[in-house]
């Protein structure tokens, strides 16, 4: 199915506001650009190193610049397409942080 990305700006400004991360978030969006994905596990078929989160939260982080960066995202499965929301994107320190405050089920700041 295609895959609706919502709020492909944000990544965009992310990568202007950290110049470093440009290169991968663009390699990541090349990617998305042409998976094809029915179910949940596809992510993981384009995207070997994403993890999901649990608590029924239909969260998936993925590791972005070999891990330097990470993105969480929503997703939602159609009957036509995926749609996939940015929910946060930071450094991998940061990412830690918000896990120790057990907030990567719950943030979303774009």
């Amino acid at each position: 199915m295609r895959i609706n990305l919502i709020k492909k700006q944000t990544i965009k400004n992310y990568s202007l506001r950290y110049p470093n991360s440009k290169n991968s978030l663009e390699d990541w969006l090349s990617k998305v650009k042409v998976a094809n994905w029915e179910k949940p596990g596809d992510i993981k078929s384009t995207f070997n190193t994403a993890d999901f989160l649990g608590k029924n939260s239909h969260r998936v982080v993925f590791d972005i610049g070999g891990n330097n960066y990470r993105m969480i995202c929503k997703y939602a499965f159609g009957e036509n397409e995926v749609h996939i929301f940015v929910l946060w994107i930071g450094t991998h320190a940061q990412y830690d942080a918000i896990c120790a405050r057990n907030e990567q089920y719950t943030v979303s700041i774009y």
